[in-house]
């Protein structure tokens, strides 16, 4: 017997609760037998006498009603389609309303979050600002206020004795768009040139060593001559720093020096000649940067940007402006004509040393050199450090930059040389030195096609090959500073063994 299908006798339905009769033998709905005994007290089928008691329940899965003979007809049918299409239209139209109210939650939660990073990025800004204004504010806190020079005056005394400047006045918006102005100048003189290589350049087949005369210029009692530079209109002009503080302008046609400079406190270690004017620049670790006249043969002006040893010194392509690098971790900017210190910055995360500093030909980027083994790009506008480039185990000793613009050369107390492709922002070429090899100068030619590495000896390396073409051992001390002649047809180098070597190519 099947009992969800049974229907009881007395209800003609299948019972819900379900329950047996011993004196009958039939199934009965439990609620409708239960009333019947309480009026007769007999089985309602046979009538024998039947109690509560004798009831025995039957335990049965949910019964299934079959449907009222009213539903089984088509209209009913009908109906009961029409009745639950209706519910699932209402269901989902309940379901559009909420995705619709969820749709305006996420486009609320969308401008709240843009809104959100609008104002990190101002405040950002204000940040970087106030820290800017704080690095320049900082260093004046221990310097004696100077006496101001107006721009229309000469800055150098009465006596001739160099007036003594270091008042910061910040990047105007009219240095900066002079700045930008030359950066295009100069971006659209090199798409002219292009890839053209000038005639002139001696080619890597006919490099080779014709002479290598040398002169002592500096001091025998302080030996050593630490940096080197030529004037880029005239090839000619060289000069250079001594271990006995003094700064040396040599004409290398007449074979005699123009002029012997002094002042400084220490040793002279950057110097810079200024392709257009009569002027030169030298920094010194007793922390001042001098500009010297030439033809008068005086200091004309010092610079006092820093409070620790000067380590790199770099002229903008203007011609106007100094970048100058510190063991004091901050880099300056400075007017030339004013001597005024327009700006100064530091990596206040870095807490690191410079060690040298190096304008990108177009002059709106430059980098510097760390004494962790850092080198840092700056955006000069922004005042930013824009990228960095790990990768030396030691102290960066020089930067260079290639005239094209597209690559970076630096060496380290590792004994190795590296090139980085700017636009890339990453390390293309990696040339390990001799072990020992100490790199304290690097150069490109103004083509861009030769690099020169001054340290233990002198090396040229080909562009693009990175291929080593000349070495040249003849220093007695360690190479301090090499330069290339017009075209590159003669290598300049100075040394430890106090000497200027003029290599003809």
């Amino acid at each position: 017997m099947i009992l969800h299908l049974v229907l009881s006798p007395v209800s003609n339905e299948v019972p819900e609760h379900p329950c047996a009769s011993p004196v009958s033998n039939q199934v009965f709905e439990r609620r409708l037998i239960e009333k019947y005994i309480a009026e007769n007290g007999v089985a309602p089928i046979n009538g024998q006498p039947l109690s509560e008691e004798q009831l025995i329940d039957i335990k049965v899965s949910h019964p299934i009603r079959p449907k009222a003979p009213s539903a089984t007809s088509i209209p009913a049918i009908l109906k009961s389609l029409q009745d639950e299409w209706d519910a699932v239209m209402l269901h989902s139209f309940t379901l559009r309303q909420q995705l619709q109210t969820t749709r305006q939650e996420l486009s609320h939660a969308l401008y709240q979050h843009d809104a959100a990073c609008r104002v990190i990025a101002r405040l950002t800004k204000e940040v970087t600002a106030a820290r800017e204004a704080l690095a320049t504010l900082k260093p004046q806190a221990g310097l004696i206020a100077p006496q101001a020079t107006p721009a229309s005056q000469p800055a150098a005394g009465a006596g001739g004795e160099a007036m003594e400047i270091s008042e910061q006045v910040g990047m105007t918006p009219e240095i900066i768009q002079k700045l930008q102005d030359k950066a295009t100048v100069l971006t659209t003189e090199r798409k002219k040139r292009g890839k053209t290589v000038p005639e002139e350049l001696v080619r890597a087949e006919d490099l080779g060593v014709a002479s290598v005369p040398g002169s002592g210029l500096h001091s025998a009692s302080i030996p050593g001559i630490l940096s080197l530079d030529l004037c880029p209109t005239d090839t000619n002009k060289v000069l250079t720093g001594g271990a006995d503080k003094n700064v040396v302008v040599f004409d290398r046609r007449e074979e005699q020096i123009v002029a012997t400079l002094k002042g400084h406190t220490k040793k002279v270690s950057s110097v810079i000649y200024h392709p257009a004017q009569s002027v030169v620049f030298s920094a010194s670790p007793d922390s001042t940067i001098r500009v010297w006249s030439v033809t008068g043969g005086n200091c004309v002006q010092v610079i006092r940007a820093h409070e620790a040893s000067v380590t790199g010194l770099s002229l903008h392509a203007t011609g106007d402006y100094l970048l100058s690098s510190s063991e004091d971790q901050y880099w300056a900017f400075s007017d030339i004509q004013t001597g005024r210190v327009l700006t100064k910055v530091t990596d206040e995360t870095a807490g690191c040393a410079l060690t040298c500093a190096q304008f990108h030909p177009d002059g709106l980027i430059f980098g510097t050199g760390t004494a962790d083994s850092q080198i840092k790009i700056w955006d000069l506008k922004e005042r930013t450090n824009v990228a960095n480039f790990p990768g030396h185990s030691g102290p960066v000793t020089s930067i260079a930059f290639s005239e094209n613009g597209y690559y970076l050369a630096t060496g380290a107390q590792d004994s190795s040389l590296k090139l980085w492709d700017l636009r890339k922002l990453k390390n293309f070429k990696t040339i390990t030195l001799d072990n020992n090899y100490e790199v304290k100068s690097l150069v490109f030619d103004q083509s861009g096609t030769y690099l020169a590495v001054g340290g233990s000896d002198i090396r040229v390396y080909i562009c693009k090959q990175w291929s080593e073409v000349l070495n040249f051992p003849d220093h007695s001390g360690l190479v301090t500073g090499v330069a290339f002649g017009e075209h590159a047809q003669f290598l300049a180098s100075t040394g430890m063994d106090r000497s200027l070597k003029f290599y003809s190519l």
